[in-house]
């Protein structure tokens, strides 16, 4: 599950036929005044500033000014961009404007098993949590899409009066495809309001989970999905994420800073086996990582460097498993185009890699990694019959197996 931050998130909900404020995201003060000349909004309409990213409840912690003119939210943008608040520094802001209402509502689709479940209450705003017992639920099955019936009994349910039934019924109805279409996991807004000037609902702030692996799905996705590690990506688990969108199979790759042992391997299950095996033998994680489902040796080539640039480390752990179709030898020529690569930079001085593997045409694979020794690597190389604490135990205390 991918977090969508607040502006891509109103995208989506635009092009699904629901009203949003007009909205721009800025990095740099500096924005402001190219943005307000080709967008008479801002300097006509009061703002709303808010800090953009993944952090919860920004209205409690002062990353949300309203009713402001351009001057202000100028000023708010500055004051807010580069401030950490519980380990996040803030690295943009979105400016909108700001919608006069007087009640505020809440809609949500949420994931459950066998289908998806559609919330709303006619109330809503910060302090939602503390009337949760008037959210109103209509359960929707897998390929059944809600009857506008049982949207309207779910409005009427939920204490809407009789003029807004109809309007939230259809709005519940656009909020569902969306997220159906757009393989959604979560969407929640909140608040939801009503503009009296147009009889409109307006959503005015929007969480929005969805499938991030459905990302070769919606070639429109041109946005980068929010860190939920307390930071923003780096540039280079960017570069892999966009690998990862557009391949077969599967890479993966988070920076842990401080580590000393990297990991490069194969299957979500071994890299956490991996994981947990260095913790618990001494060694400190430098990152996450994996690739599976035999992607391209190329794409295994892009990881390989990533993992090789980590600074500081002293080994690197490759390999997991037995694999059941992964070609072992064409994801090892992907490592090892990568290890070349990264020796010839200089990356991989003083470190040392250690192989553990078994599947499809292990026997060539291996032979190959091992060949490295010969060219100057420092390579411990080794089959199924190794056990996998056995290479993290040798590799953290630096022995070989007899």
């Amino acid at each position: 599950m991918a977090k969508v931050l607040e502006g891509p998130g109103m995208d989506l909900l635009k092009k699904w036929g629901m009203e949003v404020p007009r909205h721009v995201v800025i990095t740099s003060p500096d924005q402001f005044s190219h943005l307000a000349n080709v967008n008479a909004w801002l300097r006509d309409q009061k703002l709303v500033v808010k800090a953009h990213e993944a952090i919860g409840s920004r209205m409690k912690l002062g990353l949300v000014k309203v009713g402001l003119d351009l001057a202000g939210a100028e000023k708010a943008a500055k004051e807010m961009l580069g401030k950490t608040v519980g380990g996040m520094t803030v690295g943009q802001v979105i400016i909108s404007e700001m919608v006069q209402h007087e009640k505020e509502y809440y809609v949500a689709v949420k994931s459950v098993r066998d289908g998806a479940e559609i919330l709303t209450a006619a109330v809503g705003g910060i302090e939602i949590e503390s009337q949760w017992e008037k959210i109103q639920r209509l359960f929707v099955s897998v390929g059944s899409p809600p009857e506008p019936a049982a949207l309207k009994k779910l409005a009427k349910s939920a204490g809407f009066p009789s003029e807004m039934v109809d309007p939230v019924a259809e709005f519940l109805g656009k909020l569902y495809e969306c997220y159906d279409q757009e393989d959604g996991q979560y969407l929640e807004i909140n608040p939801l309001t009503w503009r009296a000037s147009d009889r409109q609902l307006v959503a005015l702030d929007a969480v929005i989970m969805v499938d991030g692996d459905a990302r070769f799905r919606h070639p429109d996705w041109n946005f980068t999905f929010a860190s939920e590690f307390g930071r923003p990506y780096s540039n280079d688990e960017r570069a892999i994420m966009e690998i990862d969108s557009r391949i077969k199979g599967s890479v993966k790759f988070i920076e842990i800073p401080g580590g000393d042992t990297a990991l490069l391997p194969a299957g979500g299950g071994a890299s956490v086996y991996y994981a947990d095996a260095v913790v618990a033998l001494g060694g400190k994680l430098a990152n996450y990582s994996e690739y599976s489902g035999d992607p391209p040796d190329w794409a295994v080539e892009a990881l390989t460097d990533k993992v090789c640039s980590l600074p500081g480390i002293k080994r690197i752990i490759v390999g997991g498993a037995i694999a059941n179709f992964t070609n072992v030898k064409k994801t090892f020529a992907g490592i090892i185009g990568g290890f070349r690569r990264a020796k010839s930079e200089g990356k991989l001085e003083g470190v040392e890699i250690w192989v553990r593997r078994g599947g499809p045409y292990e026997k060539e694979g291996l032979a190959a990694m091992q060949a490295l020794e010969k060219e100057g690597f420092n390579i411990h190389v080794y089959d199924r019959w190794t056990p996998l604490t056995d290479i993290i135990d040798m590799a953290i205390q630096g022995k070989r197996a007899s």
